[in-house]
């Protein structure tokens, strides 16, 4: 993977912010209200010490700690915001990233996964959690013509 701050073509894809693609722990689960309980992204099984990556190019908005726990955030275009947490930041303020450019280290910090490792990714457009496994790149969708999709006349047997 190229060093940070390195120039190249950037994917414009949501690509998993661990290689290789992890296991989903606990899944998304956003509150009814936005002050209620929930799950405001989803936990994936990881390693301490393991590289987090931008999942699509963005600039790194905040590295730190919140609440004893090493934050850090990636704004990418359209106002999307991705968080990660635990992790040891790797990046400044201000730097910008590719997509699938490491941006963190997993910490060992404890956490809700205890007595396994994982790591917490968010994503918010405003103050709207959306569900980051819905942004990462699928099968491509393939629209057939009206006639194609149509259920075809079956022959009638006498």
């Amino acid at each position: 993977m190229p060093a940070v701050g390195t120039s190249g073509p950037q994917p414009t894809a949501w690509v998993w912010p661990l290689d290789p693609q992890p296991g989903v722990v606990a899944g998304f689960d956003p509150p009814d209200e936005r002050w209620g309980r929930g799950h405001r992204g989803v936990d994936l099984a990881a390693s301490v010490g393991e590289r987090v990556l931008s999942p699509t190019p963005g600039r790194v908005s905040f590295a730190g700690t919140i609440a004893g726990r090493g934050v850090v955030v990636v704004t990418h275009d359209g106002g999307l915001r991705s968080t990660f947490e635990p992790v040891r930041d790797q990046v400044e303020v201000g730097t910008s990233v590719r997509g699938g450019e490491a941006v963190a280290a997993v910490d060992g910090t404890a956490g809700h996964c205890q007595p396994s490792t994982c790591l917490h990714w968010g994503v918010r457009r405003g103050e709207t959690y959306l569900d980051p496994l819905a942004l990462l790149t699928r099968r491509p969708i393939v629209l057939l013509p009206l006639s194609d999709a149509q259920p075809r006349p079956q022959p009638v047997m006498r």
